[in-house]
Parts: C-alpha cells; sequence; structure tokens
C-alpha cells in the first residue's frame, strides 16, 4: 500500500509538471536507424527541438561525442544559463547490444540506470533525432526527444520531415519546445 502511495504521488507530481514528458502505458515501439555507425556520429551536435527535460535550463544546448580509449563514447553536454555560466556534465554511452548500434545506454551518474539514447534517424552530417523512454512499473513511462544538428540552425523542411517519424510513434510534437541557438558566442571560446 505504502509503494502505491508513493507511485501516485511521483505520478501526480509528473503529471503537473511541464517539465517532463509523462505518459501511461509503455514506452512506443520506436523504428531505429538502420546500420548505425557510431564513429560517422562523432563531434559535435546542436539542440534545435525537444520535449520538455527538467534537465535542461538553458540555450545554446550542445553535446559532444568522442571516442575514449575503452571504446565506449564520451559524452559531454552544455548549456548557457540565463546568468552567463556554462552548465556541463560528462557521461559515458556504450552500445550494450551489436545487434542494435543505434540504441546506446548513457551514463552521467553511477548512482542513477543508465538512459536509453536511441537514434531514429540521422544523416550524420546535418541532422539526427534521437528519442530516450523509460518504463516505471509497466504502469507509466517518461520520454524524452531531441532533433539536433550539425550547425545552430536546421531547415524547416528538415525539421517537419522529424514531426513526422515522431507523430507516428505517438509522439505529441505540440509539446516540443525550440532551442535558442542564438548569442552563443561564449559557448565557442569555451
Amino acid at each position: 500500500m505504502e509503494l502505491l502511495k508513493v507511485v501516485l504521488l511521483l505520478l501526480l507530481a509528473a503529471a503537473s509538471s511541464h517539465s517532463q514528458s509523462f505518459h501511461f502505458h509503455k514506452c512506443p515501439t520506436t523504428m531505429l536507424q538502420e546500420n548505425f555507425n557510431a564513429t560517422k556520429y562523432l563531434g559535435t551536435w546542436y539542440e534545435i527541438e525537444k520535449l520538455p527535460a527538467m534537465f535542461e535550463r538553458g540555450k545554446c544546448v550542445q553535446a559532444e561525442y568522442s571516442l575514449r580509449p575503452d571504446g565506449t563514447v564520451r559524452v559531454h553536454n552544455s548549456e548557457l544559463l540565463a546568468n552567463g555560466k556554462i552548465n556541463s556534465i560528462e557521461g559515458v554511452a556504450t552500445i550494450e547490444d551489436p545487434s542494435q548500434p543505434a540504441v546506446l545506454s548513457v551514463s552521467f551518474y553511477r548512482a542513477l540506470p543508465d538512459a536509453p539514447y536511441m537514434v531514429l534517424s540521422t544523416d550524420y552530417s546535418s541532422y539526427s533525432l534521437v528519442y530516450s523512454c523509460s518504463d516505471y512499473l509497466g504502469l507509466f513511462h517518461i520520454d524524452f526527444a531531441w532533433i539536433l544538428s550539425r550547425t545552430r540552425e536546421l531547415d524547416s523542411a528538415t525539421i517537419g520531415q522529424l514531426h513526422q517519424k515522431l507523430t507516428a510513434m505517438g509522439v505529441d510534437t505540440g509539446r516540443l519546445s525550440i532551442t535558442a541557438q542564438t548569442g552563443c558566442g561564449v559557448m565557442e571560446s569555451a
């Protein structure tokens, strides 16, 4: 009974919050990028749009992926906060199942479980569509989605195509927010 109270409290908190994308039922089925090549994916990606995420509070959000000596991928995420400071975090991504290389497991904190990082679509040179979804007790899930670009801008036709892919999975693209990528000069020199 105590567990049920905690779960209900979490559900109410998540449902009332606009900073997470919370849904009843299990995670949707995803169509992954075929023949994903992690080496071609390395480098810098800029966030163009995202589903709300309480851990992202700034603008000029970007991710840099680089190969580590042990074969895992270094993940360095950074953003520019309203006070002018750069906030960043470093993690590690691994491909746990070689038969599904487009599904990476990302860890930022040892005490927390890894999060899935699923590359749904990319051309490696201009855009990437990433989805993450975690089921809880088989009752609900929390998901995240990111539209990324190799530059701080992405053409509207490509964004529209990526919205269609998310919509086909049942993701409400009306909840996507645009990430400001202007006034980011300080990020280039950091």
